[in-house]
């Protein structure tokens, strides 16, 4: 019930929810309109009720009264109570944050209308009320981790899912959808799972495919090059890093289950991320990608979009003198090979990518030697994008040290990613978005605060405090704004095919997008989602918000290209928000 942050494999990311981010200002509610305490509600005059004992918000939205699932039945406030009630128990829910502040969900004037009741002023609350299933489609809203395995029955958007498979999922259009103006141009929209990068290419060039979504990489440009064949480079939200997991392998997977990993120990994580520098990291991998590209120095955000991220944060990370400092200060000792050793023992930390993905195993293959230099012992350790690596390992923090990109969804909460209270165990039943195991009890509290300020320059400023904390705790290394590259065959489409390209939620305007011969669209997909279930950890990556997700859910807000909300087609305009 929360956009996510996505977190990205060869071409996508994941959906982490988060964990979202956002875009300058979003965050705020709109600004007041009427009385104290109120905004949103265009003309509002009248001072509202008081709010309950134990309520601190109140947002109240209107479901469109036009607004029906593709049978003909109602959209209402129980889909929304349904999917809020999901999110917080659901065994395995990634999209608990955000939720576990509201206190109740019911219905106001009509079932068409939406009060949602909060425990604190939560200025996120915009990450929340996002791609809602119907109720109808699930025997127990309490636990719906056995329903969507391989179909979403009901949409609320402009197409609906015919059909869903290994080699295929097709789309029809939504002849139920309210808005006629959002009416699908084709027939039929079909994607179709690329094995790789060389098979994408050849697939778009042979013209079995119409339009791809590659991840972005050093001559991608020259191999697009086609006389039929048009691309755009954009950059949105998308950023890629390296993160160190300070819970590996417990307490809730991996091999040794319950035994702490090398970076649970603050001493040799620290140590090891200022052995690794950046700035020749970028120059190796990134610089032959886009030459006039920059590191990125600020945590959980992109730069250029609001003032949340401080792009001087990790400017001075590399520091190899410090490393070895605090490595012997610290009892450690280099035994006969050269690697930093402990009671006899030397940590041998697994690195995951996930395989086929030339621009990560090249780093690997780049950095693994220069760690040994230092004295860290490294190897890579991966898998297949999914669902090896975005569906279980990094949910189940089974991994060492990992390297993907995470797509930002318009808000800078990171309370969804990275607080104490969302570190997935056995003891929760596996919730949470938290896949770093990070818990820094003082961080959490300022993260807290952040999501109840709604003042851009206050939020922004905590924000940055926060970020600090991700550079003294070592809890990642920022590399790279990735850019995003839409391209399509214009013998095949026309359109604004790459008008949503740099969107959180990409390109999700299929529906104007007009086939040039035929009746049918198809899009080539770089990842293919195990399941189908929005709540769980198969939602845990990019491409599974672009093929189904957007494709059928109703939403409250969408996003914009320049990493804003805006009222979506399931409501009738802007929340009124009403604090306490």
């Amino acid at each position: 019930m929360g956009m996510t942050l996505v977190v990205a494999a060869c071409g996508s990311s994941s959906n982490n929810s988060a964990g979202t981010t956002a875009a300058g200002g979003t965050s705020a509610p709109p600004a007041t309109t009427g009385a104290p305490g109120t905004t949103g509600a265009p003309g509002t005059t009248a001072a509202p009720a008081a709010l309950p004992d134990g309520v601190k918000m109140r947002v109240t939205f209107d479901i469109d009264p036009k607004a029906v699932w593709d049978d003909g039945s109602p959209i209402t406030e129980a889909d929304v109570e349904c999917n809020w009630v999901a999110s917080l128990k659901t065994p395995g829910s990634i999209t608990t944050a955000g939720n576990e502040q509201i206190v109740s969900i019911k219905a106001g004037t009509s079932d068409k209308q939406v009060v949602a009741d909060f425990k604190t002023v939560y200025a996120p609350y915009k990450n929340l009320f996002s791609n809602l299933f119907a109720k109808k489609d699930v025997k127990n809203c309490e636990d719906v981790s056995q329903d969507f395995l391989d179909n979403l029955p009901s949409s609320g958007r402009e197409w609906k899912l015919e059909t869903y498979g290994k080699d295929q999922a097709i789309y029809v259009p939504n002849d139920k959808y309210w808005n006629a103006a959002k009416a699908p141009k084709a027939k039929q929209l079909v994607y179709v799972p690329q094995a790789d990068g060389d098979t994408e290419l050849a697939s778009i060039k042979s013209g079995q495919v119409g339009f791809i979504y590659p991840q972005f990489y050093g001559g991608l440009t020259d191999a697009l090059k086609d006389p039929n064949i048009k691309y755009t480079v954009l950059y949105g939200t998308d950023y890629e890093a390296i993160y160190f997991n300070q819970n590996s392998t417990g307490p809730f997977g991996g091999p040794n289950k319950g035994v702490p990993g090398p970076f649970a120990d603050r001493n040799y994580r620290t140590a090891f991320a200022k052995s690794i520098d950046r700035e020749a990291l970028f120059k190796q991998i990134y610089t032959p990608l886009v030459p006039d590209g920059k590191l990125m120095n600020c945590a959980r955000w992109a730069p250029g979009l609001g003032p949340w991220c401080d792009n001087t944060q990790f400017a001075k990370s590399y520091d190899p003198t410090g490393a070895d400092k605090i490595m012997t200060d610290a009892g450690w000792k280099k035994d006969g090979s050269g690697f930093w050793a402990k009671d006899g023992k030397v940590p041998d930390v697994r690195w995951m990518v996930n395989t086929g993905n030339a621009r990560r195993e090249s780093t690997q293959a780049y950095l693994i030697p220069l760690l040994a230099k230092a004295g860290f012992k490294a190897h890579a350790d991966n898998c297949e994008s999914v669902p090896c690596v975005f569906t279980t390992r990094l949910p189940s923090l089974d991994y060492d040290m990992a390297m993907y990109i995470s797509t930002a969804s318009p808000d800078p909460t990171v309370t969804v990613t990275d607080s104490c209270d969302q570190i997935p165990t056995d003891a929760n039943g596996g919730k949470g978005q938290n896949q770093t195991g990070w818990c820094n009890k003082d961080a959490t509290a300022l993260m807290l605060q952040s999501d109840a300020v709604v003042d851009v320059n206050a939020r922004a400023d905590l924000i940055h405090k926060i970020g600090q904390y991700y550079v003294d705790d070592s809890v990642m290394l920022p590399l790279f704004q990735f850019p995003k590259t839409p391209a399509w065959r214009t013998d095949q489409l026309d359109g604004p095919v790459d008008a949503e390209g740099a969107n959180f939620q990409a390109f999700h305007n299929q529906y104007a997008w007009v086939p040039k011969s035929g009746d049918k669209i198809v899009i080539g997909a770089e990842q293919w989602p195990e399941c189908l279930n929005p709540v769980t950890n198969c939602a845990n990556s990019s491409w599974y918000l672009w093929i189904a997700e957007i494709m059928v859910l109703p939403s409250v807000w969408d996003t914009t290209s320049d990493g804003k909300y805006t009222p979506s087609d399931l409501v009738t305009g802007e929340p009124t928000v009403q604090t306490a």
